[in-house]
């Protein structure tokens, strides 16, 4: 715990995710200084966290959290966002010292965290792109996984911060490589979305009971977190977000971009982002990715 406490901890972006990773560094013996874009919500967490062991303070600036952290977390919407708090007025850059290490959580195009990293390299400052996977429910639990682009050697500096976070850390490569990592991961999420969708439409309309031919599924080589997770939401016809189409259809773009321009086709990615963009054209893109079952049943009747 007083090792933790010595390592001055920033965090920058306190939204669905970054509000419970914030509240995990916390409640294992990091001193914070928070900062979000609606500083309302920076000074209630802070003023939540007043009781723990170990000192936190909302800032009004990345600048200002910059300058009084050792290592810096930011997790934000998409990469103009990732520039602007780390490059652009008040930013990390700003305040940063050399030896800084700033971890972003953010999901966003590899050529942006490049970008971002060799201008902060400039002044001395290591950058990580260490994207997660686990969704909200990982982050508040503390058991998200990081995939990590960036210096060897920064990442072992942050390394305790991480594991206050998540439970799985690895180190895919030089900058960059984080994020072509996640951009994996979205690939293989999008396919078994499509999967579990087809199927529990499939099933519904052979006249199957739903939640027997579920727990059949998941004790079988079908079953996944998606049809353990989103089965069991699309069961229940929960369709509220714990994971929106419009930042799955984010990060599909990232993913399509990605891949035209390694020259490899992603036919069921490209498929799940057209299927996703009819619910969007609908209204629905603040919807869980499970209302994609939905889709299926219509196209069914």
């Amino acid at each position: 715990m007083d090792s933790n406490a010595s390592l001055r901890t920033g965090f920058v972006g306190l939204g669905t995710m970054g509000l419970g990773m914030a509240r995990n560094l916390s409640s294992k013996g990091f001193s914070l200084a928070l900062t979000n874009r609606t500083m309302e919500k920076a000074v209630r967490l802070a003023s939540d966290l007043a009781a723990g062991a170990a000192p936190v303070v909302a800032l009004p600036s990345p600048a200002a959290v910059a300058g009084v952290s050792d290592v810096v977390v930011s997790c934000v919407s998409d990469g103009p966002d990732v520039e602007e708090i780390h490059l652009g007025r008040d930013g990390t850059i700003e305040g940063a010292r050399p030896g800084t290490v700033v971890v972003d959580c953010s999901t966003i195009d590899p050529v942006v965290a490049r970008a971002v990293a060799a201008r902060l390299a400039e002044k001395g400052v290591a950058f990580l792109d260490a994207p997660v996977s686990g969704g909200q429910k990982g982050a508040n639990e503390g058991t998200l996984s990081f995939f990590v682009g960036g210096d060897a050697a920064a990442l072992e500096k942050a390394r305790p911060v991480l594991e206050a976070m998540g439970k799985r850390i690895t180190h895919l490569g030089p900058s960059g490589a984080g994020q072509l990592g996640k951009a994996t991961n979205q690939v293989i999420v999008a396919g078994t979305l499509a999967a579990v969708s087809e199927g529990m439409a499939f099933a519904r309309a052979a006249g199957l009971p739903l939640p027997a031919i579920h727990a059949a599924l998941t004790g079988g080589a079908a079953n996944s977190w998606a049809l353990e997770v989103l089965g069991r939401k699309m069961l229940d016809r929960d369709f509220a977000p714990a994971f929106a189409i419009k930042h799955q259809q984010k990060d599909l773009a990232i993913v399509l971009k990605t891949a035209r321009a390694n020259g490899v086709p992603l036919p069921a990615a490209a498929l799940v982002h057209q299927l996703l963009s009819a619910l969007e054209a609908k209204g629905r893109g603040e919807e869980g990715t499970q209302a994609l079952l939905t889709l299926y049943e219509e196209l069914s009747r």
